[in-house]
């Protein structure tokens, strides 16, 4: 393999789910696609891909198309094809445990109680890629099925489009500069 980044954002497929919670990774990808004058529309591994150039690197964004609950499925497929290991991954998606509006970047770690992360996690073997988290908090006593397959209430949608904005920052600064000083400049200094 070359200097090939892979850079998946988690969320569902189809008009129903484009704005809502669980849509965030893919929101993600849209920013970083404009941002290189990328198309990600091509059909490949269960997913919309597109490849650009991002910090000097040759990226491949990917946007499964599996649902949420199965999206290793497709990561899997790409990281199989291309030969990839885990230095190479970067994956984008949405987290309750992080407050609404904040984005935390890690180098690994567990699946939470994120589905579509226990799905990757699960079918690639290992947690060691980097990956974006995007805060979108929680509602006490609602349902949290419901809760990520909303939309955002209109009050939330600056600081999410914000922080939508940031996880693509991070993003190019993980590919330009590495995850450590991502961390360093993304991470909030309190914990959530």
């Amino acid at each position: 393999m070359d200097d090939l980044r892979i850079i998946a954002g988690l969320g569902n497929p189809g008009k129903g789910y484009e704005n809502t919670k669980h849509n965030v990774g893919f929101l993600a990808i849209d920013v970083l696609a404009e941002r290189a004058g990328a198309k990600v529309r091509k059909l490949k591994f269960k997913a919309l891909t597109g490849e650009c150039r991002i910090g000097g690197r040759r990226v491949l964004l990917v946007k499964p198309q599996t649902f949420m609950n199965l999206s290793g499925e497709s990561v899997a497929a790409v990281m199989a094809y291309y030969g990839a290991g885990p230095e190479a991954l970067t994956v984008i998606y949405d987290d309750i445990d992080i407050a609404l509006g904040r984005i935390r970047v890690r180098k690994r770690g567990s699946a939470g109680t994120h589905n579509g992360m226990r799905s990757v996690i699960g079918l690639l073997g290992y947690d060691g890629f980097t990956r974006v988290r995007i805060g979108i908090g929680k509602d006490e006593g609602a349902d949290l099925r419901r809760h990520v397959i909303s939309g955002f209430r209109k009050e939330d949608v600056p600081a999410m489009e914000r922080a939508i904005l940031r996880a693509a920052d991070a993003v190019e600064c993980i590919l330009s500069e590495g995850a450590d000083v991502a961390m360093g400049r993304f991470n909030p200094e309190v914990s959530d």
